[in-house]
């Protein structure tokens, strides 16, 4: 004669070998899965800076074929949000230049623009650092930008 019924005494839930063999398994799939993530975050920081980088440039030509000159370093990107003050000052500045405010770079801090250019006399530097914040590196801490 077969018994049906349920065992007594029998509980439901996990054993505790269970437990850790869930655990393991979490714990590589986050070991897989983590990297992946973590290099596509440093991949869009770039990409977004590279964009920005673009965008700036875009407006401070703009702002030379109004003006005939780009801002000088002293005047900086704030000259695409405001008209600036002090020489030279700019002859026909139709601003703003940029519809929000000038952004800082994807990692906090703020672009570095230099007018007159190292490189290029007659035009301008703007750059970033990269991650790091020091000039040099590779990767995500790689300096670039327009110059």
């Amino acid at each position: 004669m077969t018994n049906n019924a349920p065992l007594r005494g029998a509980r439901s839930g996990l054993t505790l070998i269970e437990l850790i063999v869930v655990m393991i398994v979490i714990g590589l799939l986050a070991g897989l899965v983590a990297p992946q993530i973590l290099g596509r975050v440093s991949d869009a920081k770039v990409t977004s800076a590279r964009v920005q980088i673009e965008l700036l440039g875009s407006a401070l030509e703009n702002y030379r074929l109004d003006n005939g000159l780009y801002p000088t370093t002293a005047q900086g990107l704030a000259a695409l949000r405001a008209k600036p003050a002090g020489a030279p000052e700019p002859r026909n500045w139709r601003g703003p230049y940029l519809r929000k405010a000038v952004p800082q770079d994807p990692w906090g801090r703020p672009y570095i623009y230099r007018s007159p250019g190292e490189s290029d006399r007659s035009s301008f530097d703007l750059l970033t650092l990269g991650r790091d914040g020091l000039k040099g590196g590779e990767g995500e801490d790689s300096d670039f930008g327009s110059s």
